[in-house]
């Protein structure tokens, strides 16, 4: 029995919705990465990093290749830097609002002295 898409979306969004992976997204936005540099960006322990790479391989978002010693990892298609893109507006528009809201709070306040 195949689940709604409503659930499926829920589940996919629920699988980005830890700070680690998200970097790991964001940072693949620049192309092809290997994990000693995910490491050097992020700053967390490498079973930590490996453990969240393996969520979002396992996804299907990220795949990986070896050269030599050397595990890289990518971005499964471009969709995926544009829903990061999306994200970054979406973020940008709510903060902004809420930047403009503060303001008319301090102006208000001002006014009410």
């Amino acid at each position: 029995m195949s689940i709604p898409l409503y659930q499926a979306k829920a589940e996919f969004f629920r699988m980005l919705g830890h700070p680690v992976r998200i970097r790991v997204l964001e940072l693949l936005q620049d192309g092809p990465t290997p994990v000693r540099d995910l490491l050097t960006a992020i700053e967390v322990e490498p079973a930590g990093l490996s453990q969240q790479l393996a969520v979002l391989r396992r996804s299907g978002i990220v795949t990986s290749t070896r050269q030599g010693s050397t595990v890289v990892y990518e971005l499964a298609g471009g969709d995926v830097a544009d829903l990061m893109k999306a994200a970054r507006r979406i973020l940008t528009e709510m903060l902004t609002g809420r930047n403009e809201l503060l303001a008319e709070l301090r102006e208000a306040e001002v006014v009410a002295r």
